[in-house]
């Protein structure tokens, strides 16, 4: 029974007496019987039993931590799970960076018109303005920022990147 005479989490879902050495004890405190309901929904007690007590005591913590979030992930996404906001995520990202070169071409263009023309010196490392149009004709610009965050579509350019867990024998064929 953990620290105090109410049972944990566990117990108390699983309708059992919490014995004083309850591996769940420590991690699903009875105040917070939501933790235990999900991660048991997901993975099963026994699992989840299972897993810890293969684990060292100092890692336990840890390991609880990343049931209850893969759970809330699962409970969000059945299919994906965590994988979907990672992909999500990191689709965000490679539009952001698409967004920022483009901002950055802008810039260096608006920089170009504003200096004074040399007439027999062009400089090599910089970009026309030509390259600018270019940029924007090879990438999406609209604003993303009204696109809820629905987890269901995983593209992205990065082709390092799974799009879907379940095409994985593609990357390799």
């Amino acid at each position: 029974m953990g620290s105090g005479s109410s049972p944990c989490a566990s117990c108390k879902l699983l309708r059992r007496r919490c014995a004083k050495d309850c591996i769940f004890a420590p991690y699903f405190p009875p105040d917070d019987p939501h933790k235990f309901a999900i991660v048991h929904k997901v993975f099963g007690a026994s699992n989840v039993s299972k897993m810890l007590q293969e684990l060292p005591v100092h890692q336990r913590a840890d390991a609880v931590s990343s049931l209850v979030y893969e759970a809330n992930a699962r409970m969000r996404d059945p299919v994906y799970g965590c994988v979907g906001a990672i992909s999500y995520l990191q689709n965000q990202v490679s539009q952001l960076q698409m967004q920022l070169a483009v901002a950055q071409a802008e810039i260096l263009c608006i920089q170009m018109q504003q200096e004074p023309e040399l007439p027999t010196t062009h400089h090599p490392t910089m970009v026309d303005c030509d390259a600018k149009s270019l940029l924007l004709s090879g990438s999406n610009t609209s604003d993303f920022s009204d696109q809820m965050p629905q987890f269901l579509s995983y593209t992205s350019s990065n082709n390092n990147v799974i799009q879907d867990p379940l095409k994985r024998e593609s990357l390799w064929t």
